[in-house]
């Protein structure tokens, strides 16, 4: 009996909402009907029936024959989904692929990674950029510390990034009346910040401070967390969910071939809102009289930022050598301290959100470059980078398709 795309859909929505039984948390954002994920968390299925249920989803979405376009690519993206759920739950039983082959499993995008030789360079720019005696790691430890925002100062000066991130999101994507988020600060996480989507048009952010925020690290959360990133993200999704039907966009599951879009989306977020120098001005302007900090310093710290941005990929080779178990954790430990510049208490928080999601870490950078390199091939101004990127956000997408 042939299915239709919306009743693949569905399986595959019960599907997620089971595995979620098994490995909390597997299920990021979920806002279809509440009858459902109350049916999964009464009576799911053991692992192996998941795993035979996404098998034959598989062979159905194979054998689908779609009569137009959007139930083509629906489809396409379906099965990318469930094969991804399909590994996840041979993770949850223990099973463990190599590094690289893990995240091409799991995100549908195999990262390109480069050995550590080839960050010298940067290094010895960065060497340039912050001179001084001692070692370069200490040196830029110093640094950064002259633009941490004050703790009573976090607050306000978040609240005016996202604000100002809203305001050019605004310009130029349309968003529902009366969507907002609440923010809250909190402690004990393995990650700087998270957007918790709650549908409804509503995000909750946290800001992570158990280490300080920098000046710097503002528009990037704010961005990222909000406009144009996971909060516009989580409304595009809603909205596919909501006025098209298409039942798989009600639930997100962390691990999906998604996630190098939405997490490299929300990294370039911020330079598609703020190209150039915009950053820069913005940054003097307002958030550092807020925080109360000297804006004249600002044009040395960028120039670090800018420096230090070259090392990104330098993290995961080092995540590939830890978890392939290359090296061991103190090895680890003392990598991310070198190539992030960091001290070591921020390279271990670094390692404990690398424990815990695994290769995940790769849908930051790699994923960055991935939406940055369509975006710059398709549009030649800023009126045409902003629709590159909505259409993005309202097409189902795989990895593979920005590459071409």
């Amino acid at each position: 009996m042939t299915r239709d795309i919306d009743g693949l859909a569905r399986d595959y929505v019960r599907l997620v909402l089971e595995i979620d039984t098994h490995e909390p948390g597997y299920v990021d954002a979920y806002y279809g009907p509440q009858e459902w994920r109350a049916a999964a968390k009464a009576s799911p299925r053991s692992q192996e029936e998941l795993k035979a249920a996404a098998d034959r989803l598989l062979a159905q979405l194979g054998g689908f024959s779609a009569t137009d376009t959007d139930s083509a690519a629906r489809a396409r993206v379906l099965a990318a989904n469930v094969s991804s759920a399909r590994f996840r739950l041979d993770m949850i039983d223990g099973v463990h692929a190599p590094f690289v082959e893990e995240a091409e499993r799991l995100f549908a995008l195999r990262p390109e990674l480069k050995p550590l030789s080839d960050y010298a360079a940067a290094l010895a720019h960065i060497d340039a950029v912050v001179p001084g005696r001692g070692p370069l790691t200490e040196r830029v430890q110093l640094f950064r510390s002259r633009f941490a925002i004050p703790a009573d100062k976090v607050d306000d000066v978040m609240h005016a990034a996202i604000a100002e991130c809203r305001k050019r999101t605004l310009a130029h994507i349309s968003l529902p009346e009366g969507e907002s988020f609440t923010m809250e600060l909190v402690k004990d996480k393995s990650w700087g910040a998270y957007n918790y989507y709650l549908g409804g048009n509503q995000s909750r952010i946290q800001i992570n401070t158990d280490l300080p925020v920098s000046i710097g690290q503002a528009l990037v959360l704010g961005c990222h967390e909000g406009y144009p990133g996971h909060h516009v993200q989580g409304i595009y999704d809603e909205r596919a969910y909501r006025t098209k039907g298409w039942a798989e966009y009600s639930v997100a599951p962390l691990y999906a071939p998604a996630a190098p879009i939405k997490e490299g989306g929300a990294d370039f977020g911020v330079d598609l809102a703020f190209p150039g120098d915009e950053r820069l001005e913005f940054e003097m302007r307002v958030l550092y009289p807020l925080a109360g900090l000297d804006p004249s310093t600002a044009v040395a710290f960028d120039a670090l930022r800018r420096a230090t941005a070259d090392l990104d990929g330098a993290l995961l080779t080092i995540s590939q050598m830890h978890l392939d178990r290359v090296i061991t954790r103190e090895q680890a430990i003392d990598l991310v301290a070198k190539y992030k510049l960091v001290a070591p208490v921020a390279a271990e928080q670094s390692l404990d959100f690398e424990t815990e999601y695994r290769s995940y870490v790769i849908n930051y950078a790699s994923g960055e470059t991935l939406v940055r390199d369509y975006v710059d091939r398709v549009g030649s101004d800023p009126a045409a980078r902003w629709a590159a990127y909505e259409h993005i956000l309202s097409t189902p997408i795989l990895p593979a398709d920005l590459k071409q």
